[in-house]
Formats: structure tokens, C-alpha cells, sequence
């Protein structure tokens, strides 16, 4: 990843769409935002999306933000919006048997990339949420707490999340004892009462420390890395 282009100065009050209005006056357009969500998620598809913003007054999206800080309403309301006014976007999907064969990171990275490559325009600038994602064939930047600062990956946060959600949903009238259309597949304390009760299904992801254990295998014996799901509050 590179660093911000001469001339692309970002002010820490510049608001949601510093960044972006920072790489159009270099001249750098079109700007793409890439964001995932599910990463952390045991169980269910990892998603990505990617989004470009028009400039001017038709890229100011209603209500964006990240979509962790917006309630189901209000992602659905943005959802519309971003694919509404959005010049170009994609959004992918790694089924949870990819997820365990590449392991999480390998595969956040490999989902960001396809988003990226499934726009119809290549895009002159990226910028991607929290850590450099080599192998983009533009320059970019990681930004901190991107979803928050910056509009094109808040938008693709946004669709993301939206889809994957609704994935999950459909996922919940398939396996209806682990409740997938409320947690999402995090680990809620309902969700780990679930796996003990009724074991792991096709959709968890065997990687997961938690579900090697309701499996019976804790050591990791395929070689692979275990990654560690904590429980989260009710939601």
C-alpha cells in the first residue's frame, strides 16, 4: 500500500469524506472504498463489498456511517441509498469451507480482492479498512477505523453488512435451533447454549476454537491455525 498521493492532505475535521474529496483534487478518481464483515463471526459466509462515490452533492449519502453504529432500520435506509447513488459497487461472498481452508485472514484478504476485481472500472485509488491489502493492482491506503472517517468505505461497510445479514437470515429457516437471524453467527451465549445442545452444523466455520470443541478436536490436528471466537452481550 502507498502512502496519501502530494496534495492529498487529509484534516482531522475534514468529516466522513475528507479522504475522498482529498484524492479527487489530485486528480485521483475514481476513489474505491473496500470493507468485510463476518470476520468474526463462527459460523456463515465472510462477505466483502466495494463501493465508489460520485463526486458532488449525489455521493453525499443520507445517514452513512459505519454500519456497526447504525441500527437494522438505518442500514437498510443506507443500503438503498449507497446502491442508489453509488457510480459502481460489488459484493462477494466466502462460504465457511473456503474460510476454514484459507483460515480467516488469507481469506478476508482474498474476499477483498474479489470485490475489488468485480467492479466494472478499475478505480485509480483504494482505500481499505484498518490494514494494507497487497495485491489490489492500484495504490491505496489502509485507513484506521476506516469505516468511521472515510465515506466509500463506510458505504461498502454498509453493503457488507446489509448482505450478509440477510444471508444469515435465510441461513436461520435452514438450521432454526442456533438462532442465526439474531446473532448473526458471533458467539452470543444463546449461540454457544445452541452448539453445546445441538452440535456444529455445515454452516460453522471448524476453525473456531469454540466449535473444535463441540467437535471434540481442541488441538488443531489438520494443521490449521484455531482462531478464538469470543462471547458477545445479546444483541
Amino acid at each position: 500500500m502507498t502512502e496519501r498521493p502530494r496534495g492529498a492532505t487529509v484534516r482531522r475535521d475534514a468529516g466522513l469524506y475528507g479522504y475522498e474529496r482529498a484524492l479527487w483534487r489530485a486528480g485521483l478518481t475514481p476513489v474505491a472504498g473496500v470493507d468485510e464483515a463476518g470476520r468474526g463471526a463462527c459460523a456463515g459466509p465472510l462477505v466483502a463489498a466495494a463501493a465508489v462515490l460520485p463526486e458532488g452533492r449525489r455521493g453525499i449519502v443520507p445517514g452513512l456511517a459505519d454500519s456497526k453504529l447504525l441500527t437494522p432500520l438505518q442500514r437498510d435506509r443506507c443500503y438503498d441509498e449507497v446502491l442508489a447513488r453509488a457510480v459502481d459497487w460489488s459484493v462477494v461472498a466466502i462460504e465457511s469451507t473456503e474460510c476454514d481452508r484459507l483460515g480467516m485472514h488469507v481469506a478476508n484478504i482474498e474476499a477483498l480482492r474479489r470485490a475489488l476485481a468485480r467492479l466494472g472500472d478499475r478505480p485509480e485509488y483504494v482505500l481499505t479498512d484498518g490494514f494494507p491489502v497487497d495485491g489490489l493492482g492500484r495504490p491505496g491506503l489502509a485507513v484506521w477505523k476506516g469505516d468511521r472517517v472515510s465515506a466509500s468505505i463506510a458505504a461498502a461497510s454498509v453493503i457488507a453488512k446489509v448482505t450478509r445479514d440477510r444471508m444469515m437470515t435465510e441461513l436461520h429457516e435452514q438450521y432454526p435451533a442456533y438462532d442465526f437471524a439474531t446473532h448473526k453467527g458471533y458467539i452470543t451465549r444463546e449461540h454457544e447454549r445452541a452448539l453445546g445442545a445441538h452440535g456444529a452444523c455445515p454452516q460453522h466455520r471448524r476453525r473456531f476454537s469454540n466449535v473444535r470443541a463441540v467437535l471434540g478436536d481442541s488441538t488443531g490436528a489438520d494443521g490449521g491455525v484455531l482462531e478464538v471466537a469470543g462471547v458477545r452481550g445479546e444483541s
